[in-house]
Parts: structure tokens; sequence; C-alpha cells
């Protein structure tokens, strides 16, 4: 992958992250499944995991 697919899946990934908190906080408010809501937060957790792997990559090491 180049740095502009890094750059686009970062970013759809990122809209799926804020997709999955609008999904988690809207199962709390009405008392949903326990199961589910779990499901959805480790779901969003590996987002975040590959978010960050995706950031580390595009960010340049700089050594001051």
């Amino acid at each position: 992958m180049n740095e502009e697919e890094l750059e686009r899946r970062l970013v759809a990934l990122k809209v799926e992250h804020r997709d999955l908190d609008a999904a988690i906080a809207a199962l709390g408010s009405t008392g949903g499944d326990q199961l589910q809501v779990a499901r959805l937060k480790r779901k969003k957790l590996q987002l975040r995991d590959q978010i960050a792997i995706i950031e580390d990559y595009l960010t340049p090491d700089i050594i001051a």
C-alpha cells in the first residue's frame, strides 16, 4: 500500500470507529444486549489498534 491508500484506509477506520461509538452509546442508553455491546467494544478496540499502526507508519520518526 502506498501512502495515499493508507491515508484513505485511516479515514475509513476513523469513521467506522466513530460509528461504533454511536452504536455503543445507543445500545447502552436503551439497555440493549450487553453481549452485543461487548462485541462492539472489542471491535472498536481492534479498530483503534489498526488506526495506531497506520498512524505510526505514516508519521516519520524525528530524532530531536
